[in-house]
């Protein structure tokens, strides 16, 4: 399936972010305005601009970053002709901010697909450090590694 096929870039896309370079990723999103990006790194951005400028702050915090076991923990995929769904969890290792010893990072993340012109393209992508029961229901919760 073409859509299975660019998971999987967007997968390998993500990884070389982990690593600063935020270029494989740009060049998958949509070029229309209603594109979304909404990351751990401050509030939703909106259009192609301002979220490339998200893709690349996020990168130039990032470095040395590997997969922890399995990724990309897949948890729905919704499809239709024209958009497609996917939420997962995912697991990296890397050094943030600057860090000399890398970390742990999950998240959880929501991405949304459009098909343009033929072609499937991201137009979303949701991520947050929520990964684990918040039992408190306390917003803002960061539970304990």
């Amino acid at each position: 399936m073409e859509l299975d096929a660019l998971i999987e870039r967007y997968h390998d896309a993500l990884l070389v972010l982990t690593g600063g370079d935020a270029e494989p990723l740009k060049a998958m999103w949509s070029h229309e305005d209603d594109v979304t990006l909404s990351n751990p790194w401050g509030p939703t951005r909106r259009g192609t601009s301002d979220a490339v400028a998200g893709m690349e702050f996020a990168a130039s915090n990032f470095r040395d970053g590997t997969p922890r076991s399995e990724p990309h923990e897949r948890l729905a995929l919704f499809v239709s002709d024209e958009l497609a769904l996917l939420v997962e969890n995912e697991y990296w290792r890397m050094k943030v901010r600057g860090a000399d010893e890398p970390s742990d990072v999950d998240l959880r993340v929501t991405s949304a697909f459009r098909r343009e012109d033929g072609a499937w393209k991201v137009i979303h992508r949701h991520a947050d450090p929520i990964t684990r029961p918040n039992p408190a229901g306390v917003i803002g919760y960061q539970p304990d590694s």
